[in-house]
């Protein structure tokens, strides 16, 4: 296996592996999970790409997401990010699918805003757009590991709340289902989370963030804007252009990423599979205490 830089450092291209081998060979699978753990995005380039493919790869490391409510792909595995409607023609821009291509715009860390937070993610390229379309990277390790240590004290055990209806509210207020509204709802977390392979620690931040424990409403906002802001300033950046074939597989844990946009004509279509974390991968260090009852 050889790994080939990729972003400003993180992420690596994995050569001599493909998914299959991950799958069915413990040794393969043990070194591309020491990549992951290292590198934090990992590119596979010509892949044989199918949903029983990916789902076999994403399952070595560890149980496996549904796709939530009221998204393409919902009950099951494979959440598919796509612009093309059940007809198989383009949807407007006014249509839920391509809203919710346009909120993946924001800078995001997948499922931050579920009861159980999300390990890793997995996308693969299925049909792609002649121009842009791009997904782009920051390493949220790299970024914690800049800031003073002063404001790293401060932070470290701080606890932000998450919510699917913060980041959608960004593009339409209206949006979400009601059935999302019941089904998601805000979720907290501490803003740092440590990766027990090798202790480092990331910020643990994102579009879906919104408030923080002890602080003002806009003093929170503030300060979450101010971390994504800094963390994602474009030399620390990976922007992947996608190729037939590809297939990316990144640590929510420690990065943040977002779509780009591309011509509204050309057809765009990926497939995620999203691989939900345990304690072994430091969820139960993520969890903050139960919030205090409120005084009567």
């Amino acid at each position: 296996m050889e790994l080939v830089p990729l972003g400003p450092g993180f992420g690596v291209e994995v050569r001599g592996v493909s998914l299959l081998d991950v799958a069915s060979s413990a040794a393969a699978y043990e070194a591309v999970r020491a990549a992951f753990e290292e590198h934090s995005v990992l590119l596979f380039r010509n892949q044989t790409v199918t949903d029983d493919i990916q789902c076999a790869y994403s399952r070595a490391f560890g149980p496996l997401e549904l796709t939530k409510v009221a998204a393409v792909g919902t009950g099951t595995f494979y959440a598919r990010i796509t612009n093309i409607g059940p007809d198989g023609t383009l949807v407007p821009a006014t249509h839920r699918q391509a809203l919710t291509a346009r909120a993946n715009q924001l800078w995001h860390t997948d499922s931050s805003f579920k009861q159980t937070a999300a390990l890793a993610s997995v996308l693969s390229a299925r049909i792609l757009p002649d121009d842009g379309g791009e997904t782009q990277f920051t390493s949220t390790r790299l970024a914690w590991e800049r800031l003073p240590p002063a404001m790293q004290d401060r932070l470290r055990d701080a606890i932000v709340t998450h919510s699917y209806a913060n980041s959608r509210g960004q593009i339409d207020p209206g949006m979400l289902t009601a059935q999302e509204h019941a089904s998601l709802p805000p979720v907290r977390w501490r803003m740092t989370w440590r990766n027990p392979a090798n202790g480092r620690r990331a910020l643990y931040v994102a579009s879906h963030a919104y408030a923080i424990e002890g602080m003002g409403d806009n003093e929170a906002k503030a300060l979450l804007a101010r971390l994504i802001e800094e963390a994602t300033q474009p030399e620390y950046t990976y922007l992947h252009q996608w190729q037939a074939g590809d297939v990316v597989m990144w640590d929510n844990r420690a990065t943040m990423h977002r779509g780009r946009p591309w011509p509204g004509n050309q057809t765009r279509s990926l497939v995620r599979t999203t691989i939900s974390a345990t304690d072994a991968d430091g969820l139960a260090e993520l969890r903050p205490p139960a919030p205090l009852p409120q005084a009567a």
